[in-house]
């Protein structure tokens, strides 16, 4: 089982909303700790989160959204839903977007992730970090974005060499909120950082390391497949995990490939 903080994050929603959806009735934790009260959630409840988000963004109300939930809604129904929403959200580019980014996900639910446990080893980065208010995807994009963009043009401007591939990563801050890591691996000199916080990521020994195809947009999916294998092999997840971008942001966007890594235990 998962975390609610875990959970938050594989579904791209803030730990508030869970809470709130779990007060409505609209997604009750699958075990809650009579001692400390932490709720923990199992990967299968992903798809019913997933629905939920997606009728919502359609513009149902969470009084409507869960008599639809309780009807078990099909794919197919969803996808004839967004059919029917389409004119009514056109204006509303980003709304309509989220939907669609949802639906991938649903589609995606019940695949087979194609998992390798391996370690990894110390990797030292320059970064740039700012805080988004949650790890829901709309907070989350306008962040890390402008950020790999400024430490990109800092890089060209100190003429440095790129070492590696670039490694995107978040930490926690109070309540919902998370600070996101844009790092990048270049050749520095000993004594000179260049002005760039230096951070040094330890090594790992036991990581579950997914390869994710295609835009960051659409990585939802992959992630929750990968909770799956975690939960139905045995471990637990540890920390926060890590985005590393082996061939991201030139050409086809289809041909993007990122490796996500999460650090476990048994």
């Amino acid at each position: 089982m998962f975390s609610i903080g875990d959970f938050a994050q594989l579904g791209r929603v803030s730990v508030r909303m869970l809470r709130h959806y779990d007060a409505l009735g609209l997604l009750t934790p699958a075990h809650v700790d009579t001692a400390s009260g932490y709720r923990y959630y199992e990967a299968a409840q992903l798809a019913r989160l997933n629905r939920l988000l997606a009728l919502k963004d359609l513009g149902f109300t969470l009084q409507q959204v869960g008599a639809i939930l309780d009807d078990k809604i099909s794919v197919a129904e969803l996808h004839g839903m967004l059919r029917l929403r389409r004119a009514e959200v056109a204006a509303d580019l980003v709304r309509l977007a989220s939907v669609e980014a949802r639906l991938r996900v649903i589609e995606k639910e019940g695949l087979m992730a194609d998992v390798v446990v391996k370690s990894v080893p110390a990797v030292r980065l320059i970064e740039l970090a700012a805080p988004a208010k949650s790890y829901e995807t709309e907070d989350i994009g306008p962040v890390i974005q402008p950020l790999y963009a400024e430490l990109s043009r800092r890089v060209t401007e100190a003429g440095l060499s790129w070492s590696g591939p670039a490694i995107a990563y978040y930490t926690p801050l109070d309540g919902d909120s998370v600070l996101v890591h844009a790092g990048a691996q270049v050749v520095l000199t000993d004594g000179n950082s260049h002005g760039f916080d230096v951070v040094d990521l330890p090594a790992l020994a036991e990581v579950a390391a997914v390869i994710h195809q295609g835009p960051m947009e659409d990585v939802q999916g992959t992630w929750q497949g990968l909770a799956g294998w975690i939960e139905e092999n045995g471990y637990r997840p540890q920390g926060m995990a890590r985005e590393v971008y082996l061939n991201y942001g030139e050409g086809d966007p289809a041909g993007w490939v990122t490796e996500l890594q999460w650090q476990i235990s048994r």
